[in-house]
């Protein structure tokens, strides 16, 4: 019998084992993290003795990478298994302890090895040039100093980078007023249910509010959350006002031509890779527009408003998946990639990989993470539902290109950057969704997939597409020292809405408010890497469907390719160039091909 058949919820250890992760393929005891914890903690200082020893020679700065190398290694798997520990259990309060203690390491870490990189730019790129052709050994490193050295013309004198340094730390200030403010401080009045009883409004609430049936429950948490940031619409513009300006002075300050520029510089992607997906999608809005006709007539709505977007357009499908059987759909799902990548997925579901089903005090929500040297691992909180069997598709996406990148990567290029990040997770929820059309004949199932695809575009391509395009505009504004009141930020947010969303829907003037409660505005120029890996994901995801072997064979030296080539080249060895316009119409496309079906089941 599979676990989780009760309804309440058990403690760790009354669950079954069989379905929990082997934390310990990390380490065999606490004993065991315990002696690498002291060893490791009387190891940094090793570290910290080359500094100013590194102009010595390429002998002696092997030698100090290969030792920070082998430290680093054992620091990921304590943090990690300290952490997924204490995510077991967030009650737990000695796992608690131990992820403290690891945070400490990793700040000691961090402050051992400082040194590094101003002392490799003082030796300069001729001298060190000069030590790959003294030593074979050095060859490992290249790209690391390609990338020291791409970005130097951006930094600064020993003098000016220290007064940078005090600058920044105090303009982080702003991101965390922020957060403050909207985690703390704000509180939105309660609103009234059917019977007339008070539901409370809070941030968790707010999306389950708007998915409400009842139009007037999903109006008033509407206008309760935004009543409170139109309160403090002032305060909030001159926050984010900051936040633009600061970005803008570092931007100037170290000799870059825009913010943009600054943002997307350390992930290698050019300027135009951005304004690209802005421009593409601008072509292809009346897709959009079209989704917003099909939910209104959906809805039977005489008129739509801005809270009728989360609304499901179609009923729930009950469908009972138990754990068991989510493992067989997602294994026939992502068929098309091929044995070898199969038998790895199987395995790893097979084999302690992930932590399956909730227990009291268990960390929410999904992910996947893990340790240089050992398999991933996944937590879930599965419940016996199809959105679950995406989570898991999802959530093995990622283990698996961490795999593949572990195993053909060296340390340190192993890690993948954020662009590609949610590549093979979406790839592998478009080959499951792709299956899973194909496989059923149900109109109450099919129409519940493609629902739950077409939310998905809206929310991840042209939403964050939208978040993206406000963000361009008022970085530039704030470039130019243009004002940014709040009139003029509503203004702006209110505009972008009527071009996104079309004329079949009320553009109700409360929205122009929405700005001013989206963190990630507060981590300039990030959101716009939702839309471009989705796109990237869904580009790859139809070329391995349409039987493209070049493409396949492309997307495993993508997924092996951890961060030892720029994200650019990495997703075109899969044929697929995000600084054309291809991938991102190749995505709207199939947006396209499943309205068509939506509005024919209608």
């Amino acid at each position: 019998m599979e676990e989780n058949k009760e309804k309440t919820v058990k403690k760790r250890q009354e669950c079954d084992p069989a379905y929990q992760w082997h934390i310990q393929d990390l380490y065999a005891s606490d004993e065991a993290w315990e002696k690498d914890y002291e060893s490791l903690t009387s190891e940094i200082q090793s570290l910290a003795a080359y500094e100013g020893r590194l102009k010595e020679g390429s002998e002696v700065f092997v030698e100090y990478m290969r030792k920070k190398e082998a430290l680093m290694k054992k620091f990921e798997a304590i943090y990690v298994y300290a952490n997924q520990r204490y995510h077991e259990d967030t009650g737990n309060s000695f796992y608690q302890g131990l992820a403290g203690k690891a945070q400490t390491l990793s700040i000691q870490l961090d402050s051992a090895v400082v040194f590094e990189e101003p002392e490799l730019l003082a030796i300069g790129k001729k001298t060190i040039d000069s030590w790959f052709t003294q030593n074979m050994d050095m060859q490992l490193y290249k790209r690391y100093f390609y990338e020291l050295f791409r970005q130097q013309k951006h930094v600064l004198s020993k003098e000016e980078e220290a007064i940078l340094a005090d600058v920044s730390d105090m303009s982080a200030d702003v991101s965390n007023i922020f957060s403050m403010f909207n985690n703390a401080d704000i509180r939105f009045p309660s609103i009234e249910g059917k019977e007339g009883e008070k539901i409370p409004v809070s941030h968790g609430r707010y999306t389950l509010l708007l998915e409400s049936r009842d139009v007037n429950i999903r109006k008033s948490a509407f206008e309760s959350v935004y009543s409170q940031y139109g309160q403090y619409r002032n305060t909030l513009a001159a926050l984010y006002a900051a936040n633009l300006k600061n970005t803008a002075f570092f931007a100037k300050k170290r000799h870059y031509n825009s913010s943009l520029e600054m943002a997307l510089e350390g992930g290698e992607i050019p300027t135009s890779v951005y304004t690209n997906l802005i421009d593409t999608v601008h072509e292809h809005m009346d897709l959009m527009h079209r989704y917003v006709s099909l939910r209104k007539k959906a809805l039977k709505a005489e008129e739509l408003h801005m809270y009728d977007l989360y609304v499901p357009m179609v009923d729930e499908f009950e469908m009972k998946v138990p754990f068991s059987k989510a493992k067989e759909i997602v294994k026939k799902g992502l068929a098309p990639l091929g044995k070898e990548y199969g038998k790895v997925l199987s395995d790893g579901m097979e084999s302690g990989w992930i932590d399956v089903y909730e227990n009291e005090g268990k960390r929410s929500g999904a992910y996947s993470w893990g340790a240089y040297g050992c398999h991933p691992f996944v937590l879930m909180n599965y419940q016996d539902n199809l959105n679950n069997v995406f989570t898991l598709a999802h959530e093995m996406g990622h283990s698996m290109h961490s795999y593949y990148s572990d195993k053909n990567q060296p340390y340190i290029y192993a890690g993948y950057r954020i662009f590609v990040a949610e590549v093979a997770s979406t790839c592998n929820e478009a080959l499951l969704m792709e299956y899973l059309l194909k496989n059923t004949e149900e109109k109450k199932e099919k129409m519940y997939l493609i629902n739950y695809f077409l939310e998905q575009f809206k929310g991840t391509l042209y939403r964050q597409t939208m978040f993206a395009e406000f963000e361009k505009i008022t970085h530039e504004m704030a470039w130019n020292k243009e004002p940014l009141t709040a009139e003029v930020l509503c203004d702006i947010y209110y505009k972008l809405n009527q071009k996104y969303f079309g004329e079949d829907i009320v553009i109700d003037k409360e929205i122009a408010l929405e700005w001013a409660r989206i963190p990630h505005f507060y981590t300039p120029f990030y959101v716009y890497q939702y839309a471009t890996g989705y796109s990237a994901a869904i580009a790859i995801s139809r070329k391995i469907l349409s039987g493209d072997e070049r493409a396949k064979e492309g997307y495993f030296k993508f997924l092996s390719g951890g961060s030892s080539m720029n994200p650019i080249d990495l997703l075109r060895l899969c044929n697929v160039d995000m600084a054309a316009k291809e991938p991102i119409e190749s995505a709207l496309k199939l947006f396209g091909e499943l309205l068509d079906e939506m509005e024919e089941m209608l």
